[in-house]
């Protein structure tokens, strides 16, 4: 699975990662306040960022979209809004195979609002979220949640029971608290914990860079799954080469040049989805991903994070694969 990744997980990346093996993606995160408040606006635009955001296409599932907030009111009249496609500034083609929640940002700008990963600090108020959304929708909801808060109080697979007995049909553990953010290292027996502590699937999540990353998740605790999150940035093959491990087969990586194409693709989708200004800022972080291990890659990513076409990032791209070809890299 493609894990949810705010200004990451766009329509556009998600279909890439899908065609590339992806078997499950999570839309960016969406305030269902946020969404909520828009509906009720009279002066509400039809282009809607936050309705934007939750935009589920054919072509995508099957797909979850995400949502987030502290209050159950608000996040099951938004899921159900998401789930039936019915709301104003809708662009969504089918009905999500899930909603997702969060409770596993540690950002602090979401969680200073008990949103997020602070849920976690009140299971009461978690559980009843999972209650109240899942009876708004007929699809299934799922919970992305952290190992806990913090060090002394991880409480995932005690958490996650009680999520599940509110209604979730299935719970992603990122094997981190929040207050080690995204330090490297994970705790691999809480997912194992976790998933003995409930009978619905549990998803894990945290540190899988390659295949041999999600075999060890998988032979130490016994998912059901593996959501792979930064280890996509810049890397999409990723999914085919965790598929290729799972069937006992090799993977051989495409070449830079094949690389770049794609990451070109990509930017040529992003823009044409959100005009070239929103498109270029948006991509730029994910071509200056694909060029990491290049050489001079250092400067190419500076040349990159000034550009502002198209049009001069597919120049500096061309002289990357260009010195690639003559130089090697390194």
């Amino acid at each position: 699975m493609l894990a949810p990744m705010a200004g990451v997980t766009d329509s556009t990346f998600r279909l890439l990662c899908k065609s590339l093996g992806a078997e499950f993606t999570v839309s960016e995160m969406v305030c269902a306040k946020a969404l909520c408040y828009e509906q009720r606006s009279k002066k509400m635009n039809e282009k809607s960022a936050t309705a934007a955001l939750a935009r589920v296409t054919l072509e995508e599932m099957p797909m979850a979209v995400q949502i987030f907030g502290s209050e159950p009111e608000f996040m099951a009249e938004a899921a159900k809004m998401i789930a039936y496609n019915s709301y104003r500034g809708c662009q969504s083609t089918t009905a999500p195979a899930a909603i997702d929640i969060n409770m596993g940002c540690p950002v602090r700008k979401i969680t200073a609002n008990g949103e997020g990963s602070a849920l976690m600090k009140n299971p009461k108020l978690a559980a009843d979220i999972v209650r109240a959304v899942s009876r708004a929708v007929s699809i299934p909801v799922t919970v992305k949640i952290r190992a806990g808060w913090d060090e002394n109080s991880v409480n995932a697979p005690e958490f996650a029971k009680m999520l599940e007995d509110a209604g979730a049909a299935m719970i992603c553990v990122h094997a981190r608290t929040r207050e080690r953010l995204y330090l490297p290292g994970i705790d691999l027996s809480v997912i194992e914990r976790t998933k003995k502590a409930v009978s619905i699937p549990v998803v894990g999540n945290g540190d899988v860079r390659n295949a041999c990353h999600a075999l060890e998740m998988i032979a130490k605790t016994g998912c059901d799954g593996i959501m792979v999150g930064r280890g996509a940035e810049g890397n999409p093959w990723i999914f085919s080469e965790i598929a290729a491990a799972l069937r006992g087969e090799p993977f051989e990586y495409p070449d830079f040049e094949t690389r770049m194409r794609v990451a070109l693709k990509q930017l040529d989708d992003m823009v044409a989805e959100k005009g070239e200004r929103t498109g270029v800022a948006e991509a730029k972080k994910h071509m200056a991903w694909y060029i990491g291990g290049v050489r001079d890659a250092n400067k190419a990513r500076a040349e990159l994070m000034n550009s502002t076409t198209a049009e001069q990032i597919k120049l500096i791209v061309k002289k990357m694969i260009y010195n690639e070809k003559t130089e090697g890299t390194v």
